[in-house]
């Protein structure tokens, strides 16, 4: 894939060319966790494993995987963050809204100060 781009008063061409190695891994996500310093933001891909049964306090335990971690610049992720809502947009426009079980509309988003820990898991009962 290729894109050809026109830029300033010069008209200067500048291509891009994508090219995906044969080693590249393609990584399946139940969720994203992550924060941001001063200096970049990271976010980390995640699956969750439920474990058999309960612990020895009755508890069920899921084991959460971070299958990968990416660190972005805070201009890269303003751009994904672009990227991602035009995408979302798209999508719905074309297959309606996403449906998000066991959210109701009255209840609010998890706040910045809930952990992923404290927060309802989707899935989970």
């Amino acid at each position: 894939m290729s894109t050809d781009v026109n830029n300033g008063k010069h008209q200067k061409k500048l291509r891009v060319e994508f090219y995906k190695p044969e080693d590249c891994r393609q990584v399946y996500s139940i969720g994203a966790v992550g924060g941001h310093s001063p200096y970049d933001f990271r976010i980390g891909f995640y699956n969750d494993n439920p474990r058999p049964g309960t612990d020895e306090d009755g508890v069920q335990v899921i084991q959460r995987r971070l299958e990968a971690e990416i660190i972005l610049s805070p201009l890269a992720a303003l751009e994904l963050s672009r990227w991602l809502n035009h995408h979302l947009k798209e999508y719905e426009a074309m297959f309606g809204p996403i449906p998000q079980p066991n959210r109701s509309e009255k209840k609010s988003e998890p706040s910045a100060e809930n952990s992923s820990e404290n927060s309802e898991i989707q899935g989970y009962n």
